[in-house]
């Protein structure tokens, strides 16, 4: 008798690349819900400005950091640092995203109908649309074990030289986006998975590297389908990202502490 085999589970399939040539469509706008680039706006549209970074602003599930384990360049993608953190699981608070829960970390949240002008180091970026599964947060690529599917999931987050926009495009689940704001000299994180309604985007502007900084505004989006756990049918989402596709240069910061995540009270 042949033994029973599972279905591959869905990781991250890249479905669509479009390239985006700002210097001739600069604008992101949020037309009824879907993520468009043009030269200039609709009448009545005023660009949204990017949000400030406000140290003072602290949202999330607060963590210390003992200390920085270490720091290990990666050429030419980037560079990651391994942070000791305190705790025996990590738990992001999951949040209904807000203004002002995004711009706790960064972010500004471009609702149907509102538009930003990108800044971006390089020309042309890509719009990439993805199908992401529900398991794709449960892989590592700092510890060894290679394409393995992980029972438990590291802390695993980043910020880049470059652009992001985060477009919750699935008709049926909201992208969920986990977010950190790390205060190295302080020795603390906070961190939190920002659920995105349908038709709402967040844009994240180029993070460079800059020790003057009191905080740090960390990201990622493996686990972006972290809505379809619990559903019988559904175990993955479509979702829509601005993103520099080649070339780009992280910073990752990761810790090997297992991370828990969960669904957020209904709004209203």
């Amino acid at each position: 008798m042949a033994e029973p085999r599972f279905d591959t589970p869905v990781f991250i399939v890249e479905k669509q690349s479009t390239p985006v040539d700002l210097s001739a469509t600069p604008f992101f706008y949020n037309a009824a819900g879907q993520p468009s680039y043009v030269a200039s706006l609709p009448a009545g549209v005023t660009p949204l400005s990017p949000v400030a970074t406000d140290p003072a602003l602290a949202v999330g599930h607060e963590y210390l950091v003992r200390e920085v384990v270490g720091v290990k360049p990666n050429a030419p993608y980037g560079i990651e640092t391994q942070l000791g953190m305190q705790g025996e699981r990590i738990t992001y608070e999951p949040l209904w995203v807000s203004r002002s829960i995004a711009a706790a970390f960064g972010i500004t949240l471009i609702a149907p109908g509102e538009a930003i002008q990108i800044a971006s180091p390089v020309p042309t970026l890509a719009h990439i649309e993805y199908e992401y599964g529900v398991f794709a947060g449960h892989w590592s690529p700092y510890q060894g074990t290679g394409n393995q599917l992980l029972t438990e999931a590291c802390t695993d987050l980043e910020h880049h030289d470059f652009p992001h926009v985060f477009a919750s495009t699935d008709a049926d689940f909201p992208l969920v986006i986990s977010v950190a704001r790390y205060w190295p000299a302080l020795g603390k994180i906070r961190l939190a998975d920002l659920w995105v309604p349908t038709g709402y985007a967040l844009y994240i502007p180029p993070k460079p590297a800059d020790p003057a900084l009191p905080c740090i505004d960390l990201h990622n989006n493996r686990n972006s389908a972290r809505a379809c756990w619990g559903q019988l049918h559904r175990h993955s989402i479509h979702t829509d990202t601005l993103l520099q596709a080649e070339h780009g240069y992280f910073y990752w910061y990761w810790n090997a502490i297992p991370t828990h995540h969960s669904h957020p009270a209904q709004p209203g």
